[in-house]
This record gives C-alpha cells, sequence and structure tokens, in this order.
C-alpha cells in the first residue's frame, strides 16, 4: 500500500519534459515512475534518444504526443520556451558528458532543471553550471536519490540537534559487484558508456557511485571535508577508468572518514551503508535495509529507529509513504526528491524564490560532488597524496 499524497497547494500538474531515457535506458523509467508517484506532474515532452527512430518510437511507449518527441535537446529547449503550454522543468537523464551543455541550453530558455548525478563530466563545466544557476534564479536540482530516504532525513537531524555530539568518525560505502568482468569491452550498454573517459569523465567508479556515498556522508552530516587521500584501481584488464576506490577524509574540525566504493565486489550486489560516531553516540544506516536506523548512545544499549515507529521526528514522517513496518523503496526517495523539487518550483514561479527546502540537493551540491571526484583523481595520480578539494 503506497500514500501517495498530492499537494493541494498545487492547482494543476506540472508540466515536465524529459532529455534522455528512451528505450533501453536504465534510470529514465526510474524517474518517470518517481515524477509520477505524488501526482504532481505531467510528462509532456522529450528529446528521449540522439536516434531519432528510437526517439519516436520512445515517445510513443510513454505517450508524448509525435509533435513534442524532439530530435534534439536545443530544439526541445527553443521551442517548448516559446509555447504557452511548453514544459516548466526539465529531467536529465543522459550519459554524464551530456548534463552540462543540456542544462545550460535549459537554463537559457528560462525552464527549470533536475538533473542526474553527477553534475557534469569536468568539474569546470561543474563550476560554470553553479554560476549560471545561480545567475537565472532558476531552482536547479540534483537527484541524489539517497537524500530521499526517510531514515536518512532522520539521521540529518540527529546530527544537527547534536544526539551523537561531536562528530570523529565518518564512514561510507558503496559496493556493487556488475562491473567484475568486462562487460563494458564486450559492449553492454550501461557498462559502455561508464568506463568510457569521453563521457564519464575522469573516473568511472567515483562518478557513478562514488559521488552517491560521498553526497550521503556531506548530507546527513552537514560537513564536507577539506582534504582527500585516495587510491583508485583498475582491477578489470584493459578498462579505461577506475572500478574501485578508496580515499580517506579529513575534515575542518578534526573529524575524519573513509569512503569506500567498488564495482568489482562479487556477492555485494548493490550495497549502501554510512556509520557515524561522535563523542556522545553512533548511528548506523544501511541502503539494503532502508526503513532502520541503528542509534547507540554511548554506554547505553543500542536502539533499533524503525521508519514510521514510535520516537521519530518530522524529518522522517513528513517523508514516510508506506505503513510503519512496510519497506520502503528505492522508487520513493526519488519521488521525495520529486515532491519537494516541484514545490520549490511552484514557490520560484509564484515570486518566492527558488529556496527549497533545505532538503533538495542543489547545484552546489553536484559541484562539490565534482570537486570530490577531481581531488580523488589527483591524489591517486599524486601516490595518493592529501589533496584540498
Amino acid at each position: 500500500m503506497v500514500d501517495a499524497r498530492s499537494d493541494a497547494r498545487a492547482t494543476r500538474r506540472l508540466r515536465i519534459g524529459m532529455v534522455g531515457g528512451g528505450r533501453d535506458a536504465f534510470i529514465g523509467a526510474v524517474h518517470r515512475m518517481a515524477a509520477r508517484l505524488d501526482d504532481r506532474t505531467e510528462l509532456v515532452a522529450g528529446a528521449l534518444s540522439s536516434d531519432p527512430d528510437r526517439t519516436r518510437l520512445s515517445a510513443a511507449d510513454i505517450g508524448i504526443a509525435v509533435d513534442r518527441a524532439y530530435s534534439s535537446f536545443a530544439e526541445m529547449a527553443e521551442r517548448e520556451a516559446g509555447r504557452p503550454d511548453g514544459i516548466e522543468a526539465v529531467i536529465i537523464v543522459t550519459p554524464n558528458h551530456l548534463h552540462a551543455p543540456v542544462a545550460k541550453a535549459f537554463l537559457a530558455a528560462g525552464i527549470d532543471v533536475i538533473c542526474d548525478k553527477p553534475l557534469s563530466a569536468t568539474l569546470a563545466e561543474a563550476e560554470e553550471l553553479a554560476i549560471l544557476a545561480k545567475a537565472s534564479g532558476l531552482v536547479f536540482a540534483v537527484t541524489f536519490n539517497n537524500t530521499g530516504y526517510a531514515m536518512v532525513r532522520e539521521a540529518r537531524a540527529m546530527v544537527a540537534a547534536g544526539q551523537l555530539g561531536t562528530l570523529r568518525v565518518v564512514r561510507v560505502e558503496y559496493i556493487q559487484d556488475w562491473l567484475t568482468q568486462p562487460i563494458d569491452a564486450d559492449g553492454q550498454k550501461q557498462a559502455e558508456w561508464r568506463t568510457d573517459p569521453k563521457r564519464a569523465g575522469r573516473s568511472a567508479c567515483l562518478a557513478d557511485i562514488g559521488v552517491h556515498a560521498f553526497n550521503l556522508a556531506q548530507f546527513v552530516t552537514g560537513m564536507a571535508p577539506e582534504a582527500v587521500a585516495a587510491d583508485l584501481t583498475t582491477f578489470v584488464p584493459g578498462r579505461r577508468l577506475d572500478d574501485n576506490a578508496h580515499v580517506l577524509l579529513r575534515y575542518a574540525d578534526g573529524a575524519r572518514g573513509v569512503l569506500i566504493a567498488s564495482q568489482v565486489s562479487p556477492g555485494s550486489g548493490n550495497r549502501l551503508a554510512l556509520k557515524l560516531y561522535g563523542d556522545k553516540g553512533g548511528l548506523e544506516w544501511l541502503g539494503h535495509e532502508p526503513e532502520i536506523m541503528r542509534f547507540t548512545p554511548f554506554g547505553e544499549p543500542t536502539r533499533i529507529l524503525v521508519r514510521g515507529g514510535p520516537g521519530l521526528g518530522p524529518a522522517s514522517t513528513n517523508v514516510s509513504r508506506m505503513p510503519s513496518e512496510h519497506p520502503e523503496g528505492y522508487i520513493e526517495g526519488f519521488a521525495n526528491l520529486y515532491r519537494d523539487t516541484v514545490d520549490a518550483i511552484v514557490r520560484r514561479r509564484r515570486g518566492e524564490g527558488a529556496s527549497s527546502s533545505g532538503h533538495v540537493p542543489s547545484v552546489e551540491d553536484g559541484l562539490l560532488g565534482m570537486r570530490f571526484i577531481e581531488a580523488a583523481v589527483n591524489s591517486s595520480l599524486a601516490g595518493s597524496a592529501w589533496t584540498r578539494l
């Protein structure tokens, strides 16, 4: 059972478009399902593929009218901006190297942007986007979807309230196994572009999943490291980019951290974990059981906090759709981001400013992730030397 709640403040659905996400794409369908869950948006336009035939077929699959199935994102931005019923926001779900040019086109057209991670393929592009987004006054959201989980929101509130005390140790890891074999060399679509420097950027593993881990730790702790020492490795022979990363994190206030990202760890599937330790207590959140968080005040028994259970605050209860004791899902985390982003877009269009509730990862968060990737790659190339972000 899902309690998909429509916000009565929105008098109609927000008109949205999508770039990328056509047939055989992985993440586009996830975004479409998440955006629909609260019945706040309507997908009306798309440039769903660089292949015109696939664009046409993909548009037909998901009910986009033929005259709004565009052959390029540039054409889509121009024509939609000129329509009285044009899109009000665009979702970008392309390979990394297209994030920046697509986002720039829609920002220039006056259209709010919802961009998949990472923000771009290069740090220079990310810095330019941050400047353009700020100058535009538009909403620019980056879909770090793990920030939408209810118990991640609860963890953030607990840290901010001082329940862990002064943070000392940050441990975050994202472990997968899908690239254990050279499927990219065999032409597997999702693997092939993610390990291509021209499309992925300077790192494969960090740009794909390491930046998720980095953002999760930053979102919950409210801290970004001032320096990193990284060891990036390519285990599969012939692979063009890294498939494993071990990164030490050094924070300005004395806290220390470890980030591990791997896509060549058999048996892991898709496992994300965050562990925080302060002088008053510690907590643990695991992505494969996201409705549960373990909190241990120093010297006391561990408490199991369950999403929807007793004793939790509004940070988690406000984003809980599922009944208590039912597992929270991947789509719901995305949907929370979409609901918050739609709220921000509606506020902006009412003249109330483009600021969000603080829960929507912004272009600045995307830029920070790109700075992390850049510093980690440079550190690894320098023999794991400490490198400032």
